[in-house]
């Protein structure tokens, strides 16, 4: 029971990221640009939920992103199940318990998931690259992503231990002699 009222709390967390992502930050968007929040949300559940979190809710707000956008579907899918798959890499390797850490994590999967949403957007639409605007956008969002990582950290590390108790448990046995 407990499990689903996680899944359905991070639903509404996705509801509430998409609404903030598309009317909020609107009004505070630094030349147009805006954070990219479920960058942010993915990187979270993949790092606190169980294995195949992160790739899953990362392939369904994918396609939601991609048919409200109303973009070719794939293209926010391939970045956030990338986002999620790297998480659980992450969350092998490294420690979520500085926020150091997972600022770090947040740079560097803001820049993997633009650069292949672009790239994909490249390769479907025959763009013209202008890197230098591309820089730019990247460097802005990247500062924007961590900004609002270190404001909303508490939040998601209180949620995402609870979440990972949950979901991982306490798989150590201790034998008594």
């Amino acid at each position: 029971m407990k499990k689903v009222l996680i899944n359905l709390a991070l639903i509404l967390i996705g509801f509430v990221i998409y609404f903030l992502q598309a009317n909020f930050f609107s009004w505070f968007s630094i030349g147009g640009i805006r954070p990219n929040l479920f960058v942010i949300y993915i990187l979270f559940i993949g790092l606190f939920g169980n294995r195949s979190m992160g790739i899953v809710y990362g392939a369904v707000w994918g396609i939601f992103l991609d048919l409200i956008y109303k973009t070719n579907v794939g293209i926010n899918l391939i970045g956030l199940v990338l986002i999620g798959v790297i998480a659980i890499l992450f969350n092998k390797n490294f420690s979520k318990d500085s926020r150091i850490t997972v600022m770090f994590m947040v740079f560097g999967t803001t820049i993997i998931f633009e650069v292949i949403t672009y790239f994909i957007t490249y390769m479907l639409y025959s763009i013209n690259v202008e890197v230098l605007s591309f820089i730019k956008i990247l460097i802005v969002e990247i500062i924007y992503n961590i900004l609002v990582t270190i404001i909303i950290y508490p939040l998601m590390q209180k949620f995402g231990y609870y979440m990972e108790n949950e979901y991982k448990g306490n798989k150590i046995l201790t034998k008594y002699f």
